[in-house]
């Protein structure tokens, strides 16, 4: 049955590749304008589509991405002249934070070598 239907198959394209050959040396016009009118309608159908689909997760991101970008390029502007000034403003900070030590904080020693029976919940 398989076979019949391959040989069915290929026929048809047989069939089809001569008849637009034929009707491409016959009538080379209407075959441009059959063309032509199946991208008119493809593309307004896509144009329908993606209308009508509404906002989509992909085109969110996109747009929220591009404004974070924008934004990022807002903030990186002005600080690329003074970034010299700046780096040497950050190191001495640095190492300020390094120097200062938490007296409020303390270390608590836990009972860690204790293991908790579970089975007694």
């Amino acid at each position: 049955m398989s076979r019949n239907f391959n040989y069915l198959f290929l026929g048809l394209i047989v069939l089809a590749i001569f008849g637009f050959a034929v009707k491409l040396f016959t009538d080379p016009v209407s075959i441009l304008v059959t063309i032509a009118t199946i991208a008119l309608i493809g593309a307004a159908i896509y144009f329908l589509v993606t209308r009508m689909s509404g906002s989509s997760a992909g085109r969110e991101q996109k747009r929220a991405f591009q404004k974070a970008a924008r934004r990022s390029k807002k903030r990186f502007q002005g600080k690329d002249a003074n970034a010299s000034a700046k780096r040497s403003k950050i190191k001495s900070l640095a190492s300020a934070r390094k120097k200062k030590d938490a007296p409020h904080l303390t270390v608590i020693d836990g009972k860690k070598s204790k293991k908790k029976n579970r089975a007694s919940f």
